[in-house]
């Protein structure tokens, strides 16, 4: 990981599109700063693409979408993404799976939700989980007393073993049934309402994370930054990003920004 202050102008110059995590890259200590906003409003204004690609719910989502200076956003850990239109007033919805397996896989969530709180004390189910679509989401340290490595892996494992795809995040473990992830909603939405095909513009494309569930896009991504946060999780992350800021979480998000926008 390499200081966001050595970021080549000439390569700064050529990007296009700002994806970004939400929780400890956007917000700070569980709130979103006003320059963070701001940095998002500033990108969008200068003609960048901007979306978050996070692992909060639909409900969070379509507010998103409808209300911030974004393109669109990818939710869920990848299950969706949602984008609105603000000329037909009509919100694009496309999802990994549809209705009905969606139904079945909730059913499935249900008895590993079962599991996790029996056998992981400390844990709960996440305050944001009435308005998910796709995943279920255990809360370690959001609205609880932070839960050590060891339970944290457990849950995980539970997922696991009840045949579901687990990622951790800085505050909740994610699991869901479905082959997707951030990535592979990214590549669909980048597409389907950006207009590019994102294999050959990566190279065009930051994607700003903090956390393990973010590692697919850190290194898919040649430019891809963590704010400061990111090395919280040295040697427990799959892949690092290239760029580090110097501040964590929105403050660090910014220092990007600026970046970029300096590059212009």
């Amino acid at each position: 990981m390499r200081p966001i202050t050595e970021f080549p102008t000439d390569t700064a110059a050529q990007i296009t599109t700002v994806l970004a995590d939400i929780d400890d890259t956007l917000t700070t200590d569980g709130r979103l700063p006003a320059i963070a906003y701001q940095a998002l409003e500033d990108l969008f204004n200068a003609g960048f693409h901007v979306a978050p690609i996070t692992g909060r719910p639909a409900g969070w989502c379509d507010m998103i979408a409808r209300f911030w200076p974004v393109s669109g956003v990818v939710g869920e850990n990848g299950a969706f993404y949602f984008a609105y239109d603000s000329a037909s007033r009509k919100m694009r919805r496309e999802y990994f799976a549809n209705a009905a397996t969606r139904a079945e896989n909730a059913a499935k969530l249900a008895r590993i939700q079962t599991r996790v709180l029996a056998e992981v004390p400390g844990c709960a189910i996440s305050a944001d989980q009435p308005y998910r679509v796709a995943d279920l989401a255990v809360d370690f340290s959001e609205d609880v007393a932070p839960l050590n490595d060891a339970d944290i892996a457990r849950i995980k494992q539970i997922f696991e073993e009840e045949g579901a795809v687990a990622k951790i995040s800085s505050i909740h473990v994610n699991g869901w049934f479905g082959d997707y992830d951030k990535l592979s909603m990214t590549r669909q939405f980048t597409h389907e309402v950006l207009g590019f095909d994102l294999e050959s513009e990566k190279h065009r494309v930051v994607f700003c994370g903090d956390s393990p569930n973010d590692a697919p896009m850190f290194d898919y991504f040649p430019n891809s930054c963590g704010v400061a946060n990111v090395a919280d999780f040295k040697g427990r992350i799959e892949a690092e990003p290239t760029w580090i800021t110097r501040q964590k979480g929105g403050e660090g998000f910014v220092e990007l920004a600026e970046r970029l926008l300096q590059s212009r």
